[in-house]
């Protein structure tokens, strides 16, 4: 028989020490050194700082400093910059609504003294010498330094030693330091910083433009596999750049986000980065990216957490919306001009001069394009009826059996004027191979085409144009399927009927406390019901519901597409591969598969003399 507890002595509501006070603060803002560097980065940059440099032993565990030249703390304020909730960048509540400064809470070195041992030493322009302030014992002395600030932080933790005990090894430590000093580097390129540790300099970056800056953070893979990012919706901006699906990583560790300027971890961008590379990656790859958010201070509550890393948006939907848009046209441009030009620039191994034109792209000898070429035209890609999807031939599409303006069956060699052959970035088909890929010639090298995922890329955007102002087809179910509901889930399927209907569900109250699915979509009629509506339920209640409709449209057209795909093992005549080379080049995101698998890949002159030692 277990013990009975005994209720425990009330005890009397008092104040709590003032000691006590600022260790539970120090806790909210100081969770290791690394948060230490950024509430100290944060400063300097506030201060207007050009350059900052951060030292540290032992991973920021035995010393800290920040040094700066920015515009200094005159030598009357440097005793009240120590205190709990003093600071010089917001003095009213208007401010505090319309934060523009990295820092405004007036914490960090209060919260940092009092768990460490902590020297200020500043200058401003005016002075004739800087001064120094022992935060323990408050003695303040002339010292020498230039114009700016220096921050030095000792011994971290060394009056709350339990707490040091849960700090990691000092490598471990320092690469969080480091981390915390990039993130700043990424969002003010015209600031240089420098990074020392155990006296030797660990990394530098100098002041550049932005470009360079993401360069010299994250390395040219980096610039060079990613495009760039610059949409405007309203009032907000977002720019920066998106790594291309080939470069997404196993972790979500290359993922920088940044509003007004403060780097931010937040689930409404995360989410709407995300969603557009739904169907771009494959598995569960991450997406690499350098978001920065551009907007009116007012529309933001950065007031929400110590640490400052998370926000609140006025208007998360429109974030959201302005995000993903800015991501998704970006990213559903084709890639094969762009990396067809970046071919250009490489010479042949041992050549000096680019790669000479292929024979059938030389002045005088004319290529003639065929009817099936047309980008308007995938009849080509269909020689017998059962291989096309069921329905095409609807919203203007030619179906088979059609003839085109000229009164030639699509797919048949139709006479035209002989015309230079245009620069294709994927080129001319010249064979297929084992019924999978399609070799294709271009001026830079061989292009090798997974027909079947290019083509199923193809179909499902072009079904996606069709579907966009159609709801889903359902199919009532003989037997309603019940199921008990949490309260948010009845609330959420009463709020989102039209939603639910326009997926294909029909979801009505069968009791207070139980709901049924009377209808889900036809070609899911053999599934789950219950599992189908809690899942998307779940999703209504977090998520937008045009996007929850848009997901659950775009993964049944994927389905669709996938079936109507043209298959491995069928035999194309060249006709008709020139005729998906074509689209594939006029397609938004025909880079990948539905499924985020690479549909091309480019081989240059110089990757093939490699192969064969050619020019050594």
């Amino acid at each position: 028989m277990s013990a009975v507890l005994s209720p425990a002595p009330r005890r009397p509501i008092r104040e709590l020490p003032d000691e006590l006070v600022s260790q539970i603060a120090a806790g909210e803002v100081v969770e290791r050194p690394a948060s230490v560097v950024r509430e100290l980065v944060d400063n300097a940059l506030d201060a207007g700082a050009t350059q900052v440099t951060v030292r540290l032993l032992a991973g920021g565990v035995r010393l800290i400093s920040i040094e700066d030249d920015g515009c200094g703390i005159a030598r009357e304020e440097l005793p009240l910059a120590l205190r709990r909730h003093a600071t010089s960048k917001i003095g009213s509540l208007s401010d505090l609504e319309s934060v523009a400064t990295m820092g405004f809470r007036g914490e960090a070195l209060a919260a940092i003294a009092s768990v460490s041992e902590l020297h200020l030493l500043s200058r401003t322009a005016g002075q004739a010498s800087a001064f120094l302030l022992d935060a323990s014992s408050g003695e303040l002395r002339p010292a020498a330094r230039a114009t700016g600030t220096t921050v030095e932080v000792k011994e971290l933790f060394f009056s709350t030693p339990a707490r040091r005990k849960f700090l990691k090894s000092d490598a471990t430590e320092f690469a969080h330091c480091l981390e915390a000093v990039r993130r700043h580097a990424l969002a003010r390129p015209d600031v240089g910083f420098a990074v020392w540790h155990e006296g030797k300099l660990s990394e530098q970056w100098r002041a550049a433009t932005r470009e360079q800056r993401l360069a010299d953070v994250l390395g040219e893979d980096f610039l060079a596999d990613s495009v760039a990012i610059d949409f405007a919706a309203g009032p907000l901006r977002v720019r920066g750049r998106a790594g291309i699906p080939d470069a997404a990583r196993s972790r979500a560790d290359w993922q920088f986000a940044y509003v007004n300027g403060r780097y931010v971890r937040d689930k409404v961008i995360t989410h709407a980065a995300r969603s557009a590379y739904e169907d771009l990656l494959h598995g569960q790859r991450q997406p690499v990216y350098a978001l920065h958010l551009e907007i009116d201070p007012a529309r933001v509550d950065v007031n929400v957490h110590p640490t400052k890393i998370e926000v609140r948006f006025r208007d998360s939907r429109e974030v959201h919306q302005a995000v993903r848009r800015a991501m998704e046209s970006a990213l559903s441009a084709p890639r094969a001009a762009a990396v067809s030009t970046q071919a250009a620039l490489a010479p042949s191994a041992g050549e000096a001069a680019p790669a000479p034109l292929p024979a059938w792209r030389q002045p005088g000898i004319a290529f003639v394009p065929q009817a099936g070429e047309r980008v308007t035209d995938l009849g080509a890609l269909w020689g017998r009826p059962e291989a096309a999807p069921v329905g095409w031939g609807d919203e203007g599409t030619p179906a088979i059996g059609e003839r085109s303006e000229a009164g030639v069956p699509f797919g048949h060699h139709q006479p035209t004027n002989p015309d230079p052959a245009p620069d294709w970035p994927l080129g001319k088909a010249i064979a297929q191979l084992h019924g999978i890929y399609i070799l294709a010639e271009n001026a830079h090298g061989l292009i090798v085409v997974d027909m079947h995922a290019a083509h199923e890329r193809i179909v499902y955007e072009r079904l996606k144009a069709q579907m966009d102002a159609q709801a889903i087809r359902s199919q009532p179910l003989l037997i309603p399927a019940t199921f008990a509901a949490t309260p948010a889930e009845v609330a959420t399927a009463q709020a989102c009927q039209d939603t639910l209907e326009t997926l294909g569900l029909q979801v009505t109250p069968f009791t207070p406390k139980t709901l049924a699915v009377r209808a889900v979509p036809a070609t899911l009629a053999q599934g789950d019901a219950v599992e189908l509506t809690r899942g998307v339920l779940a999703e209504l209640a977090q998520h937008d519901a045009s996007s929850v409709v848009e997901r659950a449209r775009n993964e049944l057209l994927a389905t669709m597409a996938c079936h109507g795909a043209v298959r491995a093992n069928r035999r194309l005549t060249l006709e008709e591969m020139n005729a998906l080379l074509r689209q594939m080049e006029a397609t938004e995101r025909s880079d990948q598969c539905n499924h985020g698998r690479p549909t091309w890949r480019q081989l240059t002159l110089r990757e093939l003399d490699a192969l064969f030692l050619r020019g050594r």
